[in-house]
């Protein structure tokens, strides 16, 4: 695997970045400084903000004085502001190496990328295809998505540049993670994962975690961004839990029941209490939120602490052992105490 380095990451290194996107409009600097500063608090480790005019280049500087992490620059068509966001200070661009003008034009922002250190990702999407490669192939096969990144790379290769990130989203699950896999196996760049325009928090999420989590079971990806039609920090959080529910990176992570018939605990509304109060813990525990103190501690006997709802109380277990009983009003602090243990 090819190593590229941005900021102070290094893609391809064994771990999985999350990043995120700015929503507020680039002449808005105040406000878009504002949101790049919730989003790392929030997790995010790679921002990217689109550039979409030379007046907007001093969001970048304004971007790099406000946090410590990534700033991605993503640029369409003109060269002249990948160049200008390049002497800002940019940590990366986003570009499509084909659609900023002929050979020279590439070889310009190839050139300024390697005297600066600034890794480029390509990104390749279903609506951004070439249009010889839809008659091609009929439409945005995944062999086509492959294909056009591919065709892409040779452009920056032909211009002396490796330093590549390589992105081919599509909006249809299926799609998207057969072009990655084709992909992994043509070429050791990093990859950067993520279904686009996914839709609104439930199905974005839903559809996310089916396209960037099969891909991450599979060994395949480097970094990844949910994206919603939501506030970008529900992406971060989104892709944390892929990580989770995938088995990487660290933080708690909760497992609850589904509740039964056996329930006489307010279950729910406790396990989403619990699952908000977990977001800032970044020790590696499993935590367990379980329906009735029959079954509860031994199904979640893996879970380093827990409790098991019963009749106005509840067991705080570990690791399937009972601690002790707490009344049902003591349940978060009680539990919250154990953590601290940990």
């Amino acid at each position: 695997m090819k190593k590229v380095k941005i900021g102070n990451l290094t893609l391809g290194d064994g771990n999985i970045y999350v990043q995120s996107m700015l929503s507020i409009p680039a002449d808005n600097v105040k406000k878009s400084v504002e949101q790049a500063i919730e989003l790392e608090k929030a997790g995010c480790e790679i921002i990217r903000a689109a550039v979409p005019a030379i007046e907007n280049v001093p969001l970048i500087t304004a971007l790099k004085n406000a946090v410590s992490v990534p700033i991605v620059a993503d640029i369409h068509f003109d060269y002249k502001i990948a160049l200008a966001c390049v002497e800002a200070g940019v940590d990366k661009i986003r570009i499509n190496p084909g659609n900023i003008g002929g050979a020279d034009r590439v070889r310009a922002v190839a050139d300024a990328c390697r005297k600066n250190g600034v890794p480029i990702r390509i990104g390749v999407n279903s609506g951004s295809l070439e249009r010889e490669l839809l008659e091609k192939y009929g439409s945005p096969t995944p062999e086509a998505l492959a294909e056009s990144a591919l065709g892409h790379v040779k452009l920056l290769n032909d211009c002396d540049f490796d330093d590549i990130v390589i992105s081919i989203k599509s909006s249809n699950v299926r799609r998207m993670i057969a072009a990655y896999r084709l992909l992994a196996e043509k070429t050791d760049y990093p990859l950067h994962l993520g279904v686009t325009e996914a839709g609104t928090e439930r199905m974005g999420v839903l559809k996310s975690a089916v396209g960037i989590g099969s891909l991450l079971c599979d060994g395949i990806g480097d970094t990844i961004r949910v994206t919603l039609t939501a506030d970008p920090i529900k992406e971060v959080h989104a892709a944390r839990d892929i990580l989770r529910a995938c088995g990487i990176g660290g933080g708690a992570e909760l497992v609850s029941c589904p509740t039964c018939g056996r329930t006489k605990i307010d279950l729910i509304p406790l396990a989403n209490r619990v699952e908000e109060m977990l977001r800032g813990i970044d020790k590696p525990i499993k935590v367990a939120v379980m329906g009735c103190a029959v079954n509860g501690p031994g199904e979640a006997r893996e879970a380093d602490i827990g409790i098991a709802g019963g009749d106005g109380e509840a067991l705080i277990f570990a690791k399937g052992k009972v601690l002790r009983k707490v009344p049902e009003d003591k349940i978060l602090e009680e539990l919250i105490k154990e953590i601290e243990k940990l």
